[in-house]
């Protein structure tokens, strides 16, 4: 049993949203922060959306302060005003990617398979299209031993994988969800979906594009589906 299942909500609709539904999210990049505006106080905002893609660039220890202030157009103080050091800069955005990614993840035990793990997969590839330097800047950080994360991984990320991992052991318990392990049915999901922002150079060149379109991303999720779905969830004829 989920501990607090009692407790929630009634579930929201199982609609499963395109991809492009959600673009207002997208962060402005920070080579398009107009010149005029330097020397002028940036939001706290502002600051992690430039200092994500210089983090994504140069890594952790090729990124300087000086560099972030530079592209945002104010001096390395005012960062500091919001930042103590680099690395408090570095971990909080890392901390706001994972947020962000966990939130991705909406459905309980009283949700469809079906429609709950479509939704998360999109979800996922929503966020490879929209921020895709944040996707490199946690892979850096994982490749690196994650020596910044891991107390975060080790707290925050391992509740939250129990939890989901829970709710897919209820529906294989069910009969709705076709025996797999349910972490590494998680770990599919994360690398299938964050490919397309880590590796997006390489399929760029495959399909032969300049960049990825919605369209990319929108054939990927039915593919991406159509794997997990197609292979996993149980028809209504199998459970009857």
């Amino acid at each position: 049993m989920i501990m607090g299942m009692d407790n929630r909500p009634p579930p929201q609709s199982s609609a499963v949203p395109t991809l492009g539904a959600a673009a207002a999210h997208q962060p402005p990049p920070g080579h398009h922060l107009a010149p005029g505006r330097r020397g002028r106080a940036r939001s706290e905002a502002e600051i992690l959306v430039v200092a994500e893609e210089v983090f994504a660039t140069y890594g952790l220890h090729g990124a300087t302060m000086a560099k972030i202030a530079e592209r945002v157009g104010i001096p390395k103080a005012n960062i500091h005003y919001y930042f103590s050091t680099k690395e408090a800069l570095y971990l909080r955005i890392l901390k706001d990617i994972l947020e962000e990614w966990l939130s991705a993840a909406t459905f309980d035990l009283r949700d469809s398979p079906r429609a709950a793990l479509e939704a998360y997969i999109r979800a996922k590839l929503h966020y490879s299209r929209v921020r895709p330097q944040a996707s490199k800047v946690w892979a850096n950080e994982i490749l690196n031993g994650a020596p910044l994360i891991r107390e975060h991984l080790e707290e925050r990320l391992l509740a939250w994988v129990d939890t989901k991992a829970a709710i897919i052991q209820g529906w294989i318990d069910r009969g709705e969800l076709a025996p797999v392990d349910p972490r590494h049915l998680l770990f599919s999901i994360w690398a299938t979906t964050q490919h397309y922002s880590d590796f997006a150079t390489q399929i760029t060149i495959l399909l032969r594009k300049e960049a990825l379109e919605a369209a990319d991303f929108e054939q990927a999720a039915q593919v991406l589906t159509q794997m997990v779905l197609g292979g996993l969830v149980k028809s209504p004829k199998t459970l009857s």
